[in-house]
């Protein structure tokens, strides 16, 4: 479990590099979408990479998934987009924060209903206090 969790916190660490170099390549490119094409372009090529150094396969019941477990990379695509025009206007700082609050909503939801296939996590009083600690810890960092 400790090697997931920094995978994870590794991946969480990206979310703000990402943005401000994506909002920086889309102010150079004058083209806040451009710079999304790019990375769209590099991230399938780094993907690409380690599916065929993973050995490829497991593609060949894509046709056959139910259509709204396609709809992932929709969301992929309005966060970079929204944080590639917003990031250099709004600041990544207050960008990220609006997105990490709009994350422990939405990962609330998810496991306390169970949606998209998720183990099922109750929002107990407990938890909702956790995440409203982690929020308002946000929130602090923000105002400082």
């Amino acid at each position: 479990m400790t090697q997931y969790a920094l995978v994870m916190l590794l991946a969480g660490m990206g979310i703000p590099i990402l943005a401000a170099l994506n909002g920086t390549l889309g102010q150079r490119l004058g083209s806040p979408v451009g710079a999304a094409m790019v990375l769209f372009c590099v991230a399938f090529t780094a993907t690409l990479v380690v599916w065929l150094a993973r050995g490829g396969g497991g593609m060949t019941g894509v046709t056959q998934v139910p259509r709204h477990l396609l709809t992932g990379g929709f969301f992929v695509a309005f966060y970079v987009l929204s944080v590639t025009f917003i990031a250099p206007k709004f600041g990544v700082g207050n960008a990220v924060f609006f997105v990490l609050i709009g994350q422990l909503i939405s990962a609330a939801a998810i496991d306390h209903f169970g949606l998209f296939g998720a183990r099922i996590s109750p929002l107990d009083m407990k938890r909702a206090l956790g995440i409203a600690v982690m929020a308002l810890g946000v929130w602090i960092t923000q105002r400082a």
